[in-house]
């Protein structure tokens, strides 16, 4: 049974503008990296990627991403999905 969650994708877009990445100084959000964001009975799954396949700052990035779902009660669990391509397209 689906349990509805007050928690919106604005809002956790919202959040994610306080997850930075490190080496260019703008935010995860406005960088474009955030594919999508589904809410569903206390599981955010988000879709990303990174600014480059090798990363270094990958790990950094998705605990922040963590970090800042926290604060909502009815997210109980997170799952980043980090993808290289942005979903529905084939390269």
């Amino acid at each position: 049974m689906a349990t509805e969650m007050k928690t919106t994708e604005d809002d956790v877009r919202a959040a994610l503008k306080e997850v930075y990445d490190p080496e260019l100084g703008i935010n995860i959000v406005d960088l474009g990296l955030v594919y999508d964001v589904t809410l569903e009975n206390g599981t955010c799954d988000l879709t990303t990627t990174l600014t480059t396949p090798g990363c270094p700052l990958g790990p950094e990035i998705v605990t922040n991403v963590r970090r800042a779902l926290s604060r909502f009660d009815d997210i109980e669990d997170t799952h980043v999905h980090i993808v290289f391509s942005r979903p529905g397209t084939r390269r």
